[in-house]
């Protein structure tokens, strides 16, 4: 399989995740995930370092994702995401119409805080498209916070019931698009964009 590298050094590796892929082995053990393919990559090219995961998407989420060279730099690097100092932000179609063009969501994720900012960039006939900052690192905190205030995001199975949804979505549509954090080694300030994926944009084509 083909994974997209978008930058690439002497410690990390920023790729693009396709939607519908793990990034890690659930407890099921499933031997197929970004991380497998990647590292099997390397070794038929017989490389001499593994790929380590700095922090993960859902499987249904497409974009942008670390991986470091080594255990070391995904130390370094997960402690960038543990002092807050990884910016992220993600596009999301959502259902309904916002009355507020920006916003910040402050429900708890099993009694833990959590925060996730958001602009609407665009709205359209039955959702509206924003821009998603997770403030908090909290599993799912997009995809439940969204669906806490009356607006999940469009494809959503996990929080929402699907026939609940004005308009149907292949799988979520959640994309991570920005990546803004210093280099785990070199300080310098690495700003990371990526284009809406492939399969997004047909549906807003169909969707206007």
């Amino acid at each position: 399989m083909n994974i997209p590298v978008v930058y690439e050094d002497d410690w990390l590796v920023i790729v693009d995740k396709p939607a519908g892929l793990l990034t890690i082995p659930t407890p099921k053990k499933e031997k197929r995930t970004l991380t497998s393919i990647l590292n099997d990559d390397l070794a038929e090219r017989k490389l001499p370092y593994r790929l380590h995961p700095c922090h993960r998407l859902d499987r249904e989420t497409s974009g942008l994702i670390i991986y470091a060279k080594g255990k070391a730099a995904q130390k370094k690097t997960m402690e960038l995401f543990h002092s807050r100092r990884v910016k992220k932000n993600y596009l999301a179609f959502v259902q309904g119409k916002f009355s507020r063009p920006e916003g910040e969501i402050k429900n708890p994720i099993e009694g833990q805080p959590a925060s996730t900012h958001y602009r609407v960039v665009e709205t359209r006939k039955d959702f509206v498209i924003v821009e998603v900052s997770p403030l908090t690192g909290r599993t799912n905190q997009i995809r439940i916070h969204f669906q806490q205030i009356g607006h999940p995001i469009l494809g959503e199975s996990k929080f929402a019931f699907r026939r609940d949804f004005k308009i149907k979505a292949k799988r979520l549509c959640l994309h991570a698009q920005k990546l803004d954090f210093p280099h785990p080694v070199t300080n310098k300030v690495l700003k990371i964009n990526l284009d809406l994926a492939q399969d997004l944009k047909d549906f807003l084509t169909k969707n206007p």
